[in-house]
């Protein structure tokens, strides 16, 4: 009897196996999680748009996009108040200011908020102001961080490091949930390649695959995964149909002038007509 070949599903079993994911796995926890956001379930039926600047920039700008995402269909304001950036002379973000702003804006929309925290230290001062924590690409894997996280009773968006295996992802979750803070949403946003096209390449390949090795909700920021507004919708399209419970999308109401990534950033009209055709997408695959 011939042995099967070495080369047949060679990861199959290595995200569960090695080393173990206690928590995080399908294996562990066989019902999906939903993490519910101020009454929003992500990892339900609904796919999930969260959407928003990369940068609160002043007041009009923030209120302006929270409005465009609220009418477009959006059901959570994202924008950044700590911005992390590869320059130190890149504009760095409004910090409290901009956590201010963006509470003035889910107060007069109603959009819960979610924003990035960079810093253990400014874990408690990000956490009253924010409905959702983001931990960031370049923060993956900053244990110490991910376990102040883990001690927060907060939803949590864990977006993948841009060098990251889909097995480090996991357990960067696991880090967070063995402090106690289960409600975990996973965001693919690309990953570094030969690729120069786009900013990054937008692994879709993860969204299935993570589907198949842990219970926690997926969703995709085709934003940072091209780098280019007018790929964008596509890419959405895309990550919907192979199964992502939701997007986080960049959304400016004058991209030209955005202060941070503005050439990936939507125009609320081109907000809305895309969230119109994925209606049919979402349709298309049970999703709605």
């Amino acid at each position: 009897m011939s042995q099967k070949p070495d080369f047949m599903e060679p990861c199959e079993l290595e995200i569960v196996i090695r080393p173990p994911l206690k928590l995080a796995s399908l294996q562990a926890h066989p019902e999906r999680t939903i993490v519910v956001v101020n009454g929003i379930p992500v990892g339900g039926p609904e796919v999930v748009v969260m959407a928003g600047p990369c940068a609160v920039e002043n007041e009009d700008q923030i209120m302006s996009t929270a409005r465009a995402v609220k009418a477009g269909g959006g059901k959570i304001l994202r924008g950044g108040a700590y911005k992390p950036r590869t320059s130190p002379y890149s504009f760095q973000g409004l910090k409290e200011e901009g956590l201010k702003l963006l509470a003035q804006a889910r107060e007069e929309t109603g959009l819960p908020v979610v924003t990035e925290v960079m810093d253990a230290r400014h874990l408690d001062l990000v956490s009253r102001y924010a409905d959702i924590l983001q931990v960031g690409s370049r923060n993956m894997q900053n244990f110490t961080l991910l376990e102040e996280v883990g001690n927060c009773r907060m939803p949590v968006v864990l977006k993948r490091g841009m060098s990251a295996t889909i097995e480090e992802l996991l357990q960067a979750a696991e880090y967070v949930m063995k402090g106690g803070n289960h409600q975990i949403i996973l965001c693919e946003r690309g990953i570094r390649t030969f690729e120069t096209s786009t900013r990054n390449t937008l692994d879709l390949n993860s969204v299935p695959m993570l589907k198949k090795h842990t219970h926690l909700p997926v969703i995709v920021d085709p934003s940072h995964g091209t780098g280019h507004a007018w790929m964008v919708p596509a890419l959405a399209a895309a990550a919907i149909a192979v199964g992502a419970d939701g997007l986080l999308v960049e959304v400016h109401y004058k991209p030209q002038e955005a202060l941070s990534d503005g050439v990936q950033s939507l125009t609320p009209d081109n907000f809305e007509l895309m969230m119109n055709a994925l209606k049919a997408v979402a349709a298309a695959v049970g999703r709605r």
